[in-house]
């Protein structure tokens, strides 16, 4: 078996960021590395990431201006 590419710690897998949506808007996200967040720009939200798993509830999102 292969071993999974190695990612820095703080980091998101591209391919991961490439599948999840923003479960409100069903758009795309963008992953901010310095607060560990994917902000879904469409709905004003931040999603938490939590050692190193996307955090995708609305009613755990932050809300952004």
């Amino acid at each position: 078996m292969n071993a999974p590419p190695e990612r820095l710690d703080g980091t998101v897998d591209p391919k991961l960021l490439e599948i999840l949506v923003c479960p409100v808007t069903k758009g795309p996200l963008e992953f901010d590395s310095s607060r560990q967040e994917l902000i879904s720009r469409s709905a004003k939200l931040a999603y938490p990431i939590r050692d190193g798993i996307p955090i995708m509830l609305p009613e755990e999102a932050r809300k952004i201006e």
